[in-house]
């Protein structure tokens, strides 16, 4: 069983505002005739379900390509918590003990990736700190940002650098039992760039 945790590239699909969002050019078309179907993809590479590259939020930091592949592929653990809208999560309302080096968080406060809302919940830097001295080395999160939609410091960005945590946004985990599972979700070695999306599937161990 695997769960698909990536929510469909359309053309419909919400990005942060003022980003680019995806649209498709068709270059050759067999419906019109063509031999082939060719199309051009142009789009923020913070799309959908994505890993930040540290780049995006600091100086010098490295660019997605120099990412260790080790952080988007290994054991998960998903925690589904109760938390309010335009908050952030705290160490003392998670649910269970942090068992894996990497834990995605369920929050259900950005419901549908085609709609966007402001006021999805974020990471403390409480709780970043807390993960990291549990060995935590990624973090992601049902949302368009592991920061609040107003933040302009970036305080959860700031502390992940800090810890060299890896993140992944976006992700969809409705539905998806609490539990521990294998998580895959590779980015592509875009040279430079601030950010790679990727296909987030989890198999149950």
């Amino acid at each position: 069983m695997i769960y698909d945790i990536t929510p469909p590239i359309t053309l419909k699909l919400a990005v942060w505002p003022g980003d680019t969002p995806p649209s498709r050019e068709l270059l050759c078309d067999i419906a019109r005739g063509d031999n082939i179907t060719l199309s051009t993809l142009r789009a923020t590479v913070h799309l959908g379900a994505h890993a930040d590259g540290p780049n995006h939020y600091g100086k010098d930091a490295p660019a997605i390509n120099e990412r260790s592949l080790d952080y988007y592929l290994g054991p998960c653990q998903v925690m589904r918590v109760d938390v309010a809208r335009a908050t952030r999560i705290t160490p003392d309302i998670l649910p269970c003990e942090v068992t894996t080096s990497r834990v995605l968080f369920a929050t259900g406060t950005y419901p549908d990736p085609q709609n966007w809302n402001t006021d999805f919940a974020a990471l403390s830097v409480e709780l970043i700190d807390f993960l990291h001295s549990r060995g935590v080395i990624t973090v992601g999160i049902d949302t368009p940002s592991v920061d609040l939609f107003e933040s302009k410091d970036l305080p959860a960005h700031k502390a992940i650098l800090r810890c060299d945590m890896s993140i992944l946004e976006g992700l969809v985990l409705k539905g998806v039992p609490e539990g521990t599972y294998e998580f895959i979700a590779l980015p592509l070695p875009l040279v430079g760039f601030d950010a790679s999306p990727v296909r987030a599937v989890l198999r149950p161990m």
